[in-house]
This record gives structure tokens, sequence and C-alpha cells, in this order.
């Protein structure tokens, strides 16, 4: 799905997005990523939803994000809340829906100007 342009260009905002992979600024990816919206997209080395692990989410807590979008693929899954324990510790939300959902969350947070990270997985 292609998405219009807003005035939130200056930010890395989603503009399009498949089954296969995620397109921020234009720019393609088809691999499991990070995304915030004043910082270029990072890889985040996650091979599969079953492959998710503390260090994963400790890499996303080291961003300080205000809350966590996570895109868990083609369906909605939800994570392990020890996965997630220090983010909750932090009074930081982590939302678990489809990558789809996910990326037009995620515009829609980052619009509002929240310090959102988008976490899309990708199976290899």
């Amino acid at each position: 799905m292609k998405l219009h342009d807003t005035s939130t260009q200056q930010y890395q905002t989603v503009t399009a997005y498949d089954d296969d992979g995620v397109e921020i600024n234009l720019k393609r990816f088809e691999h499991s990523l990070l995304v915030l919206p004043e910082a270029a997209p990072v890889a985040w080395p996650v091979a599969s939803f079953d492959a998710l692990s503390n260090s994963h989410f400790e890499q996303i807590d080291a961003l300080e994000p205000d809350v966590v979008i996570l895109g868990t693929g083609a369906r909605q899954r939800f994570v392990h809340p020890r996965l997630i324990a220090p983010l909750t510790q932090r009074r930081v939300g982590v939302e678990s829906m489809d990558n789809q959902a996910a990326c037009r969350t995620y515009n829609i947070l980052m619009g509002e100007g929240r310090k959102v990270a988008l976490a899309l997985i990708f199976e290899d």
C-alpha cells in the first residue's frame, strides 16, 4: 500500500508497505528493522517472531522510546511479558500488531510528535 506525503517528511515516515517489506522515506527494506522519527532506520537482528529474546528488547530500550509499536509479521502475535519487562518497568507501552497495522499506527503517533519506536519483524 502506498501512503500519501505529509508535512512530516523531515522525519522517518513509512511511505509504503507490503507483505515482504517496508519503505521508509521511499527507501525499501526487506529485513527486520527499528525506526524512530528522528533517526535513520537500523537493522534489527530478528530472524523470526519465535527468535525474539531479551537482547532484542534491550536494543529497543536503549533508544528510550515513549511507546513501542511491535510489528509481528503477517499476523498479530504477543510477546511473553518477561521479554518486555525492562520497558514496562520504565512505563513504556509495547503494542503488538501485524506489520501493516504497525506501520499505520507508527505514522499516526509520529505525526502527533510522540517518541515512538517501530520494531518490524520480516521473517527470513
